[in-house]
C-alpha cells in the first residue's frame, strides 16, 4: 500500500528551529522526524512512499533518496505554488494508482498502528477514514465528534473554549478512497480538515474516525520540541533510538560509535549521545539527547536538554530545559534557563545569563557576562500566538516594543491592497502614543494609507468605520485590568473584530517576516483626522429627541472615572441638560486601567451623592467608553447582569416588535418578560464579535453583553456606553417614565457567577466529560454548556484566554442558587482528575 507523506511545512511557529531547515527534518534523538515516520511506515508495511515537498525540498530529497536504505521505495513531488494539503495531493494524483492510500504528516511523533487503521477502513466502508486522539488541550487542533459506531458528525476547526464539547481531534493522518480526489479542485489552495471534510460531510458521504492506541503529539512550538524527546526518553513512545546501550545500574545511557567518556560523569535517567562525542570528567548529565561531533566539558550540567551537533559547551555551564541547535559555542559558566532555544552559529561569552523562555536566531554573538532577557532579532518575549481574538496584548515596552509594533504594522499592511486606507485611533496614554506612531511607520512601508484619529473615544472609531472609506481599523489603548499592559485592537471594515482566519494570516506574516516593501514613491501617506467626533455627534443627536430630554428637566450625575469620555462627551450633554453634575472629569494616566474594588468604590460614591442631591439618574462611564453601569435616584448600583435588566425593560416598554440579543447567561426571567411584551429573544454567544455581528439582523432593536456593554443598531454595531446613555434618556423622556418607579418594578433574579482554576491541558478533558453527562440531561450546547434542573440552571462556559472555567448560575432562591454552585465545583474538581 502506498503513503503520502505531507513534508512541505514552513514551521513557522516553531522558529528558530526551522531557520536554516525544513521542519521535517528537525532531529529527534539525533535522527530526523521524517526518519521516524518512514520506519513507521515501514514496518506497517508501506513499501511505496511518495513525499510532498515544498520548502527546501532539496534537504529532504538528499537524505531519503530513493529510500533504500530504509527498506522502501520513496519518490517526490513538489507542487509550483502551495496549494493546502488537499491541493497538494490532488496535484499528485497521477503518480498513484493505488485504489485507497493513506496520508500521513511529516513533522509528528507518533507509533500508532497504522496497518490497523486501514483494516479499520475497510471493515467500516469508510469513504475517509480519521487518524483520532484525545489531548489535554484541543484549541490549537480540528476537533472530530463522533458518534458511537465511529461516524463523523461534526467537525470544529480550531475552536474556542466555548465550543469544545470533547477533546478528540485530527491526527492529521487519513485513510482515503481514491475517489475522495474527485471532490477536490484542480490547482486551487484546498485543505482537507477546513475544506475537504466538510465539504463530504455535507454530501452524507461515510467519514469515519478511528481513535488511535499509542502516542502522538504534534511537534508545532519550541516546547512541544523538547516534550516529544522527554517522552521518548521516558520510554512513553515505541521509536528506534540509534546508539549502543552502556550497563550501568538504573541509567539508561545510549552512545554513538567513537564517544570518549571520562571519569567521574554522573548520568541520571535517559541519555542519548551521538558519534564522535567527548564527554569530560565531572559532567552531571541528566535525561538529555547530546549530538554527534560535541565537546561537552567538565563540571558541565545538563538537564532535561537537547543538543545538536557540532556544539561545544565548556566548563560549568548549566543548561536546563533548553535547546542548543548546531555548531554553536557556549563559554564558561554560562547559565542557560527553562524554554530557551540558542539558534546555530551562536557564540554566547562567558558568565552570560540566557532567560527563560528567550530564543535567539542563529548566528548571534552575546557579550561576555550579558544578561538576555528577551528575543534576540524579535525583541520580545515569544508567544505561541501573537493574537489573543482580534487583539495583541503584552506589557508595555517589554514585550509590546515600538520595533514589535513596526513590524505588526508592516505584516497587517502586507495583508491590505496597497493605497488602502486604515483609521488609527488610540487612549489618552502615552505609551499607546509611542506604540502606534512605531506601527503607524510599519503600516505605511507596505503602501497602506493611515488616516490618524490620535486620542479618540473607541466607539467613535468603530463609528466611522460603519459608514465609508477604511479597510478596516487599529486602536491603542491600556489594558483596563492590566496598568503595564498595552492592548491593540484590529477592526475590520465594519467595525467587527477581525475574523481568527485574519488574526492568523497576519501572525504568519509577522513570524516569516514576510513583508511588502513599498517603492519610495508608493508610501502610504499619513493624514490627520479632526472632525470625526463633530461627524459622530452629529448622528448621535439626529437619533435622539433632544428637545423632549431637554424639557423633562432631567437631574443627572455622571462619573467619567478619568477615562478618555471626559474630553468628548460633555458637549454633547451640555445639549440635553441643563443641570448635570461630573465626577472624575478629567484624564488621569494613572486611573486609566482601575480594579474591580476601585470600580465599586466610585460607584458607590456616586450613590451617596445621588441620594444626597435627590437626583435622577446616574451614569457611570468605565474608562474606555464602551462599558456603562447606572445608579438610580434610591442610590441602587445597576451594573454587569443587572444593568442589562434595566436597560432591557426601558427597551420593553419603548419597542412593540423587534428582537433582542442576549448571551446564554443572561436570566430566563428577561425572555420571559420580553415575551409578554411581543418581542422576540435569541441567544448568541458571548464573544464581542458575534454580538456586534448579529446585531446586522434583521428587527434587532438591543444586543446587550452582561458586562455594561450595550449596542442599539439603529445608531451603530458596536458596544457604545455614550449612546446608551443618549438612548436611556430619550427613552425616559419620550415614554414618560420615571426611572426610581421602573428601577423598583424590576424584580432582580438570584443570579451567581463564580470559576474555578483549570489548567489549559484539563480544558478539554473537563468540557467532555461535562457534555457526556450533559447529553443525558436537558441541556443546550451553545457557548459552553448549560444544564437545567428543576430548581434553575447551570451555565459551564471555558474561558478563551485564561486558565478558568467559568460558572453561572439561576436559582429560585439563594439556598438553591448556592447549592447548585457547590455541586457544580466539586463536579468540575473531580472531572479534573
Amino acid at each position: 500500500m502506498r503513503a503520502l507523506v505531507l513534508a512541505g511545512g514552513f514551521g513557522t511557529r516553531i522558529r528558530p528551529l526551522t531557520v536554516n531547515m525544513p521542519k521535517p527534518m528537525l532531529p529527534l534523538v539525533n535522527r530526523p522526524i521524517l526518519e521516524h515516520i518512514v520506519r513507521l511506515l515501514a514496518r506497517h508495511g508501506f513499501s511505496e512512499i511518495t513525499m510532498l515537498l515544498y520548502y527546501q525540498p532539496d534537504v529532504i530529497k538528499n537524505f531519503f533518496g530513493d529510500g533504500t536504505e530504509w527498506g522502501v521505495k520513496i519518490d517526490y513531488f513538489i507542487p509550483t505554488r502551495d496549494l493546502g494539503t488537499a491541493g497538494a495531493v490532488k496535484a499528485v494524483h497521477k503518480l498513484i494508482s493505488e485504489e485507497r492510500f493513506l496520508i500521513i504528516s511529516g513533522d509528528l511523533l507518533t507509533d500508532f498502528d497504522l496497518e490497523n487503521m486501514v483494516k479499520y477502513h475497510k471493515k467500516k466502508g469508510s469513504f475517509v477514514t480519521i487518524g483520532l486522539t484525545r489531548v489535554d488541550n484541543p484549541l490549537q487542533f480540528g476537533i472530530v465528534i463522533t458518534d458511537a459506531s465511529g461516524k463523523i458528525v461534526k467537525f470544529l476547526e480550531k475552536p474556542t473554549w466555548g465550543e469544545v464539547f470533547s477533546d478528540t481531534i485530527n491526527t492529521g493522518i487519513y485513510v482515503l478512497e481514491r475517489e475522495a480526489l474527485d471532490y477536490i479542485p484542480d490547482e486551487e489552495e484546498f485543505d482537507f480538515s477546513k475544506d475537504l471534510f466538510p465539504k463530504l460531510l455535507s454530501q452524507n458521504k461515510p467519514l469515519y474516525g478511528y481513535i488511535g492506541e499509542g502516542y502522538w503529539k504534534d511537534i508545532g512550538d519550541p516546547d512541544a520540541y523538547r516534550e516529544a524527546h522527554y517522552d521518548i526518553l521516558d520510554g512513553r513512545v515505541e521509536i528506534f533510538i540509534p546508539g549502543k546501550k552502556l550497563d550501568l545500574i538504573g541509567r539508561d545511557v545510549r552512545i554513538g560509535k567513537d564517544v570518549v567518556i571520562e571519569e567521574d560523569v554522573n548520568f541520571g535517567k535517559t541519555v542519548i549521545i551521538g558519534n564522535n562525542t567527548r564527554i569530560q570528567k565531572g559532567a552531571k548529565i541528566e535525561r538529555s539527547v547530546i549530538g554527534n561531533n560535541c565537546i561537552i566539558e567538565s563540571g558541565v550540567i545538563l538537564k532535561d536538554s537537547i543538543i545538536w551537533d557540532n556544539t561545544y559547551l565548556k566548563k560549568g555551564a548549566q543548561v536546563r530545559s533548553a535547546v542548543i541547535m548546531q555548531s554553536v559555542r557556549i563559554s564558561e559558566n554560562v547559565k542557560i534557563d527553562k524554554g530557551a532555544v540558542v539558534g546555530d552559529e551562536c557564540s554566547v561569552g562567558r558568565n552570560s545569563v540566557i532567560r527563560e523562555n528567550v530564543k535567539i536566531w542563529p548566528r548571534k554573538v552575546v557579550e561576555e557576562s550579558a544578561i538576555v532577557s528577551s528575543n534576540l532579532v524579535w525583541g520580545e518575549r515569544w508567544k505561541k500566538s501573537l493574537f489573543q481574538g482580534a487583539k495583541v496584548i503584552g506589557l508595555s515596552n517589554i514585550e509590546l516594543t515600538p520595533e514589535l509594533c513596526a513590524k505588526l504594522g508592516a505584516a497587517y499592511g502586507s495583508l491590505l491592497p496597497k493605497n488602502s486606507f486604515i483609521l488609527l485611533g488610540r487612549d489618552a496614554h502615552r505609551t499607546s502614543r509611542m506604540l502606534r506612531r512605531a506601527f503607524v511607520g510599519g503600516l505605511a512601508s507596505t503602501g497602506v494609507n493611515v488616516k490618524d484619529a490620535q486620542m479618540i473615544p473607541l466607539p467613535v472609531l468603530r463609528f466611522k468605520l460603519q459608514t465609508f472609506g477604511e479597510m478596516g481599523g487599529v486602536y491603542f489603548r491600556q489594558a483596563p485590568l492590566d496598568p503595564p499592559s498595552t492592548e491593540i485592537h484590529f477592526y475590520d471594515s465594519r467595525g467587527l473584530d477581525i475574523s481568527s482566519s485574519i488574526a492568523k494570516s497576519i501572525e504568519r506574516i509577522f513570524f516569516r517576516e514576510d513583508f511588502r516593501r513599498a517603492h519610495h514613491n508608493e508610501v502610504g501617506d499619513i493624514t490627520i483626522e479632526t472632525r470625526l467626533f463633530d461627524f459622530y455627534t452629529e448622528t448621535y443627536l439626529k437619533n435622539i429627541h433632544i428637545d423632549k430630554i431637554s424639557d423633562s428637566n432631567f437631574k443627572i450625575v455622571v462619573d467619567y472615572s478619568h477615562g478618555i469620555t471626559s474630553n468628548f462627551l460633555p458637549a454633547i450633554l451640555d445639549r440635553i441638560s441643563r443641570d448635570i453634575v461630573s465626577l472624575n472629569a478629567h484624564i488621569d494616566l494613572e486611573k486609566l486601567s482601575k480594579s474591580e474594588n476601585e470600580i465599586k468604590k466610585e460607584l458607590e460614591d456616586m450613590s451617596t451623592i445621588i441620594k444626597v442631591l435627590n437626583y435622577h439618574v446616574g451614569f457611570y462611564f468605565y474608562p474606555g467608553g464602551e462599558r456603562i453601569a447606572f445608579v438610580d435616584s434610591h442610590g441602587e448600583i445597576w451594573s454587569g447582569i443587572d444593568a442589562l435588566l434595566l436597560v432591557v425593560h426601558l427597551v420593553m416598554e419603548d419597542v412593540d416588535e423587534g428582537v433582542i440579543l442576549l448571551p446564554l447567561y443572561t436570566p430566563s426571567v428577561v425572555e420571559k418578560v420580553a415575551r409578554d411584551k411581543g418581542l422576540g429573544v435569541r441567544y448568541v454567544r458571548a464573544d464581542e464579535r458575534s454580538l456586534c455581528e448579529e446585531s446586522f439582523g434583521e428587527g434587532v432593536v438591543l444586543v446587550a453583553s452582561g458586562n455594561g456593554q450595550f449596542i442599539f443598531p439603529e445608531f451603530q454595531n458596536a458596544p457604545d456606553a455614550m449612546f446608551t446613555a443618549g438612548k436611556v434618556l430619550d427613552i425616559m423622556a419620550r415614554r414618560n417614565i420615571d426611572f426610581k418607579e421602573l428601577s423598583k418594578s424590576i424584580e432582580k433574579p438570584v443570579f451567581i457567577m463564580d470559576r474555578i482554576a483549570c489548567p489549559w491541558e484539563k480544558k478539554g478533558t473537563v468540557m467532555r466529560r461535562l457534555s457526556e453527562e450533559a447529553s443525558k440531561l436537558n441541556a443546550i450546547f451553545l457557548d459552553g454548556i448549560k444544564i437545567f434542573h428543576d430548581e434553575g440552571w447551570v451555565l459551564v462556559r471555558s474561558d478563551e484566554f485564561t486558565p478558568y472555567i467559568h460558572i453561572f448560575i439561576e436559582a429560585q432562591d439563594k439556598i438553591k442558587a448556592d447549592s447548585l454552585r457547590d455541586t457544580y465545583k466539586k463536579k468540575l474538581e473531580s472531572l479534573k482528575k
